[in-house]
């Protein structure tokens, strides 16, 4: 994640024009390992260099600047971090997203920095008691016996 968002963000800002683009966007992706943090602490510095840079007159590259962190984010937060994560913990990316949204919601900061795992926990459980029940005499004796739905 750390890595793609690297590359990201110094592409972007490199192609905004911003004088040492491609040194702030790396920085800000491997920072990034810190949910916002990476992202926060890289725009707040791209700001600065494009503030300085270009001047008040020229809102436009700012906005830019703004907007290249504002896009990594939202990829991060909705297409990439399901992905990627979730194809490793085994689950669903819309679960994924769930989980970060309910751990945010309920915790803070600290949610969203327990939000993946608690859900992974959460769907090992589910599958082992799943398993578990599959493998009994009680699913068996449900097949087997289902309880007169209406025969043809």
């Amino acid at each position: 994640m750390c890595l793609t968002l690297a590359v990201l963000y110094g592409i972007g800002l490199t192609v905004v024009g911003l004088n040492s683009g491609l040194l702030v966007g790396i920085a800000a992706g491997a920072v990034s390992f810190v949910p916002y943090f990476g992202a926060a602490s890289g725009m707040i510095v791209g700001l600065a260099i494009a503030f300085f840079q270009f001047g008040l007159e020229n809102w436009g590259h700012i906005a830019a600047v703004a907007g290249v962190f504002l896009l990594g984010q939202t990829l991060e937060s909705y297409v990439l971090t399901p992905r990627f994560v979730g194809d490793r913990v085994g689950l669903h990316p819309l679960w994924i997203i769930f989980a970060l949204m309910a751990g945010g919601a309920l915790f803070g900061f600290t949610g969203v920095l327990l939000a993946v795992p608690a859900a992974a926990v959460i769907g090992v459980l589910i599958r082992y008691v799943l398993g578990r029940y599959k493998k009994s005499r009680l699913y068996d004796h449900e097949i087997g016996h289902g309880g007169g739905g209406g025969g043809s």
